[in-house]
């Protein structure tokens, strides 16, 4: 029976590529330098998916020839899924035409990014009698403790590229005023 045993633990070995008898086997501890390198790349990833606060959610359609390739793209490993796809394109497009769009920033004097106005600075505003001409390429957030009153006297204008998110009689207050 011993034999056999060991035959046994032998065939075995050679199949799987492992020592069965537990005296043999050995526990790979990571080096400090690999650990190291797992701390630096931690810094250095960045996160590709938003956060669910930092996106918005938008439908398109398209024709089943383009799907098929974004498909057939993503079961071959190039893409994680569909979204990861069209997000990849979308940044690719936007990266193409920087300059065009920094250039319109600076001449159209636009907030590129997340701008927020909070009811203390409308009421700086009022007090000061100003009236502002909002533009925002990125995401406008107006307080929920904006009255409409207060936005219909302080926002002139407002222009958002992007997400407007403000109280619902703040929008409809200032529904004339949006461009």
């Amino acid at each position: 029976m011993a034999g056999w045993s060991r035959r046994r633990s032998r065939l075995i070995r050679q199949n799987i590529g492992a020592p069965l008898d537990p005296e043999e086997w050995t526990i790979q501890i990571p080096s400090t330098r690999m650990v190291k390198g797992w701390n630096a790349m931690n810094e250095t990833v960045r996160d590709l998916r938003p956060k669910a606060g930092d996106s918005e959610k938008i439908t398109i359609n398209l024709g089943y020839v383009d799907l098929g390739h974004i498909d057939l793209l993503v079961e071959d490993g190039f893409y994680s899924n569909r979204t990861d796809f069209i997000r990849t394109a979308i940044r690719n497009q936007v990266d193409r035409h920087a300059d065009v769009v920094r250039q319109t920033v600076t001449r159209k004097s636009i907030d590129l990014g997340l701008r927020h106005f909070s009811r203390a600075d409308l009421e700086a505003v009022q007090a000061e009698g100003r009236m502002l001409d909002i533009r925002v390429l990125g995401l406008a957030t107006i307080a929920q403790d904006v009255s409409a009153e207060l936005a219909r006297a302080t926002i002139a204008t407002l222009s958002v590229l992007g997400a407007l998110h403000a109280p619902a009689a703040v929008k409809a207050a200032l529904a004339d005023r949006l461009r």
